[in-house]
């Protein structure tokens, strides 16, 4: 490959459609086992690269030349073949800060933890260090400051992730309590698939500034093209390829009430952006051989639940998708949870008279409806990020929908 990432499981990169985004080449996604990295750099086959976990001291032993600012941090993301010669950078230093920036946490005369102690840590506290920050302390599993003491440190004003827990597929995990830092004012987590991951997530309900690490990746990967061609792009391209690839990358979950046309928008919308569209009803039938219906007829409904929660756990852990879910899934907070870790979230609201009945078991009549209507909309209102009136005409919901989502012609297939 002339351009591109090596790194050792890159199913969740989105570096391929940044990259090609800011500049025209073909950028390829490579894995290689530890045993095959340094025969691959001394074959020099490469015009430039990006190098990622668990490469990148691994890399540098085999360079011609490290800049000042990788020695000085300890790790190597960028490779340059110039004539042969192979040249090393970091622009990690350079993303981490602009994270910091998009998400709006200072570190400035600020006490910092930072989780995990791997190379990405070694950026972010050579980063850190620079940026001003009081005292950084870095969390490992075994050091002397660790997840069983840090609780300890009641003076921590920012947190930083530099872990890969929580990162797709193993969401939903979180190292430290929250709670136990009573002067904490900012989270910053270097995941960025799912872009909510738990630790933000529980920023984000306690009203913390809180960031994930795509603006990181994004701004990264602008000063790792300027030296793969040798060129100056402006920083402007990082905010809007941020919020592109954050929309294009990101799920779209609709929730309502049974009958309210949840399957039907949710169809039209994922031909209109060219998307796979995953109804978790269809996908419940698919993997345990029942439908819904018969499972709750036949197994009742925690049974029902049980097995759904499954479901919209695997499901709404993906990326792109555009996801239809049952009209009580929202009655979980597990499964409200795992819509909000990588979603946008639409609530489809329909007047209960004009919601189809027919083959629900639990909302055949009216009286039903009006019952579950009440426990439920609670539910849609914490879960979603828009609502949608689906009063009137199809037409004009689906025009509801990409106005709010503001997608643009081009955005569709």
């Amino acid at each position: 490959m002339e351009y591109g990432l090596i790194g050792g499981k890159l199913s969740h990169s989105f570096s391929k459609e940044i990259h090609e985004q800011l500049a025209d080449y073909k950028y390829e996604l490579k894995e290689l086992t530890v045993e095959e990295v340094p025969n691959f750099i001394k074959g020099r086959g490469f015009k430039a690269i990006n190098v990622t976990i668990p490469y990148k001291e691994t890399v540098m032993p085999y360079l011609d030349d490290i800049s000042d600012m990788a020695k000085k941090i300890g790790s190597v993301n960028t490779i340059v073949n110039k004539n042969g010669k192979l040249y090393g950078y970091n622009t990690d230093y350079y993303g981490f800060t602009y994270m910091l920036e998009y998400g709006g946490i200072s570190v400035k005369n600020k006490n910092v933890a930072v989780l995990g102690s791997g190379g990405a840590s070694k950026t972010v506290v050579a980063t850190l260090k620079d940026l001003g920050a009081s005292s950084v302390v870095v969390v490992s599993r075994s050091g002397e400051i660790n997840y069983e003491n840090i609780s300890l440190r009641k003076d921590i004003n920012v947190i930083v992730n530099a872990s890969p827990v929580g990162m797709y597929p193993k969401v939903g995990e979180c190292l430290v309590n929250l709670d136990d830092f009573p002067y904490l004012e900012g989270v910053a987590d270097l995941v960025y698939n799912p872009s909510l991951t738990e630790i933000l997530r529980r920023a984000k309900v306690k009203g913390i500034a809180y960031v994930n690490g795509l603006s990181m990746l994004v701004a990264q990967a602008k000063k790792a093209c300027e030296l793969f061609i040798d060129t100056k792009i402006n920083d402007s391209e990082i905010d809007r390829i941020t919020d592109a690839v954050a929309f294009k990358t990101r799920n779209i979950v609709f929730v309502g009430m049974p009958g309210c046309g949840k399957s039907t928008i949710a169809k039209i919308i994922a031909k209109n952006l060219d998307r796979e569209l995953v109804d978790t009803d269809m996908e419940f039938a698919s993997v345990y051989g029942i439908s819904p219906a018969n499972c709750i007829k036949n197994n009742g409904e925690q049974d029902f639940r049980d097995k759904e929660s499954m479901v919209v756990s695997n499901v709404c852990k993906q990326s792109k998708k555009i996801i239809a879910t049952g009209g009580g899934a929202v009655i979980r907070e597990e499964n409200r949870i795992a819509m909000k870790q990588n979603a946008t979230v639409i609530w489809i609201d329909r007047p209960l008279e004009a919601l189809a009945t027919n083959g629900r078991p639990l909302s055949g009549d009216i009286d039903r409806l009006k019952t579950l209507y009440e426990t439920r909309k609670k539910y849609y209102n914490d879960v979603s990020d828009i609502k949608i009136d689906n009063s009137g005409s199809l037409y004009n919901s689906i025009l509801q929908i990409e106005k709010a989502l503001n997608i643009s012609a081009k955005e569709q297939k």
